[in-house]
C-alpha cells in the first residue's frame, strides 16, 4: 500500500469526519496486515478477510500491542465499539484504500464483542479461593499446631 496515498486519504477522511484519531486508522491498517499474515500462516490462503475475521485480528493485535492499556488507547482515539471499526473501514473503502466484496457491510462490525469482554476481562485476576473452614479468634494458628 502506497504510504503517500494512504496519508492523503486520511487527511481527507479526517477533514470530513473527525470522530477518530489519525493513529486509529494507522492501527487499523496494521491490524489488517496482522490479520492477513496470520490467516496466511494458518490456512495458506491470502486475500480478503471478512469483517468478523478483521475484528478478531484487531482484538488480538491490540492485546499484543497495548495489553491492558487497550481501552485507554481506544478511548483516546475515539473508538467505543466494534462498529467504529466498520465506520473506519468503509471510510477507507470510499477513499479507495481498502476494498470489499458485495457481501461486506457495516453491519458486519456491529456488536461482535464488547471492549470490556475483549480488552478488560482477560486482565481481571481470578477470584481467590476462600478457606472453607471458619477461622475464629479462639482457633490456633495452623503453624502452631
Amino acid at each position: 500500500m502506497d504510504h503517500t496515498k494512504f496519508e492523503a486519504a486520511l487527511t481527507q477522511i479526517i477533514e470530513r469526519d473527525a470522530r477518530y484519531d489519525r493513529a486509529a486508522y494507522h492501527f487499523l491498517r496494521e491490524a489488517l496486515d496482522f490479520t492477513l499474515k496470520e490467516r496466511k500462516k494458518a490456512t495458506g490462503q491470502a486475500g480478503h478477510v471478512s469483517g468478523q475475521q478483521l475484528l478478531d485480528g484487531i482484538r488480538r493485535h491490540a492485546l499484543k500491542q497495548f495489553g491492558p492499556m487497550v481501552p485507554t488507547v481506544f478511548e483516546h482515539w475515539g473508538l467505543q465499539t466494534t462498529a467504529d471499526f466498520g465506520e473506519m473501514v468503509f471510510a477507507l473503502v470510499e477513499a479507495s484504500i481498502f476494498s470489499t466484496t458485495e457481501n461486506d457491510t457495516r453491519e458486519d462490525f456491529k456488536g461482535a464483542y464488547t471492549f470490556h469482554d475483549a480488552f478488560v476481562a482477560p486482565f481481571i485476576p481470578a477470584r481467590p479461593v476462600m478457606p472453607t473452614r471458619r477461622i475464629t479468634v479462639d482457633s490456633p494458628a495452623r503453624e502452631l499446631n
